[in-house]
Order: C-alpha cells, then sequence, then structure tokens
C-alpha cells in the first residue's frame, strides 16, 4: 500500500530533526512540528485507505 510507505518514509525522514530538537536546537523543532502535521495527514490517508478496503469487501 503506497500511502502507508508514504508514511513510513516520513517518519523516518523525520528522525534526524528529531534528535536535533531534542538537543535543543529550536530550528530542528520547528521542522519536527511541521513534518508532524505532514506524517499526521498521511497517516488519516492510510486510514481512509483501510476503510475503503473494508467497504469493498462487505459488499
Amino acid at each position: 500500500m503506497q500511502e502507508f510507505e508514504t508514511l513510513k518514509s516520513l517518519v523516518q525522514d523525520a528522525e534526524d530533526d528529531v534528535n536535533k530538537a531534542i538537543g535543543g536546537n529550536k530550528a530542528a523543532g520547528t521542522r519536527v512540528r511541521k513534518k508532524m502535521q505532514d506524517i499526521k495527514a498521511a497517516a488519516q490517508d492510510v486510514r481512509k485507505k483501510i476503510l475503503e478496503g473494508r467497504e469493498t469487501e462487505t459488499a
């Protein structure tokens, strides 16, 4: 499922900035917050795709 692969990629991309933000880098913290919004949207896309699959099974 492409949506899930996108979600995994976004999480992996955020890892370096998360570590920098933990270390006190404020700019990295801003980038992490932006990436988390993208991750949230990607997770919602995965949820929609799963529901679509469920609906086609019951139909």
